[in-house]
């Protein structure tokens, strides 16, 4: 078994003032933890991965390029692999989001691995 308490996870940037700190990544899934300050946007993208997630506080609109919706706090996502999507935060305080993919995101991993390497050389 493995427990791991978030604010012990080193985070790096997603987008522009948004953090991502890896939970747990395996061979087919990683979770991530997800920081957004208000009123934060997340353009337009894709990636490979199978996208699942829930808003653990916040508000956000979650467009794709044919639909849009709103998620609050407990309310789950979910988008196909390639699917083209967006976010807008609409709250006036910091968001908390878990995001689930599958696989594992690789530029992630690169991420963490490249921002402990700085670390050590400090």
């Amino acid at each position: 078994m493995k427990v791991v308490d978030a604010c012990v996870l080193k985070p790096f940037s997603l987008f522009s003032g948004v953090e991502g700190r890896i939970v747990f990544s395996s061979e087919n899934v990683m979770f991530l933890h997800v920081t957004v300050p208000p009123r934060a946007v997340v353009p337009m993208h894709s990636h490979r991965h199978e996208q699942m997630g829930v808003c653990l506080r916040g508000k956000a609109e979650l467009r794709t390029e044919t639909d849009k919706a709103v998620v609050t706090e407990g309310m789950f996502y979910w988008f196909k692999p390639n699917e083209k999507h967006s976010v807008i935060f609409l709250s006036d305080e910091p968001s908390l989001f878990l995001d689930v993919f599958n696989p594992p995101r690789e530029d992630y991993l690169e991420k963490v691995k490249s921002a402990k390497g700085e670390a050590a050389k400090k």
